[in-house]
């Protein structure tokens, strides 16, 4: 009995420490390039990844090493984008900010997140279908609205690039960049 209580405790314990972590982004910048049909390169910039505090308590470290572990040496990236090929990921400091990129190719537009429904439509990228509940900044292709948060590209185009913004740095968020130097100087 007194293991169970152990057990539980141990298990609530791990998800209150989970459930704490907010790690975000200020902006993501997506970078395509088609190369043949349907195929092509990705590239996502993350730009000034950032801690969210938890209820007025700093929980960059949580977060930094969740980044580490579901990000750069997990999983997680290659669950967003099944079928994409030659992941690469990295972090660095870009204007006292830290970064992280990903690039990956991919045979399928689907894989990249993008549609197409014949070859003379449009290429598509739905904003609203992003993973952090990003908001349209800018691109090269024509943006629907608020309402239709579509990105459109003509047909026949071979380099789409979009920018979106996640979280606003203010006063309850916290950059990573000290945990990465940290990081950093013990590799």
């Amino acid at each position: 009995m007194k293991t169970l209580k152990s057990i539980k405790f141990a298990v609530i314990t791990v998800l209150a420490l989970l459930m704490t972590s907010c790690l975000t982004v200020e902006k993501k910048e997506y970078s395509f390039e088609l190369t043949g049909d349907n195929s092509g390169k990705m590239t996502i910039r993350y730009i000034n990844i950032l801690s969210s505090m938890d209820d007025g308590n700093d929980v960059t470290a949580a977060d930094f090493q969740e980044l580490l572990d579901k990000y750069i040496n997990g999983e997680q990236i290659v669950q967003d984008f099944p079928g994409a090929t030659n992941l690469k990921k990295r972090l660095y400091e870009d204007n006292g900010q830290l970064c992280g990129e990903i690039t990956l190719d991919f045979t399928e537009l689907s894989a990249a997140r993008l549609y197409q429904y014949d070859k003379k439509s449009p290429v598509m990228m739905c904003i609203s279908a992003a993973f952090d509940s990003e908001t349209y900044i800018n691109s090269n292709g024509s943006y629907g609205n608020d309402y239709m948060p579509v990105v459109f590209w003509p047909s026949g185009t071979k380099r789409l690039e979009v920018t979106t913004t996640v979280t606003t740095p203010d006063e309850t968020t916290m950059s990573l960049i000290d945990a990465y130097r940290t990081w950093k100087s013990q590799q």
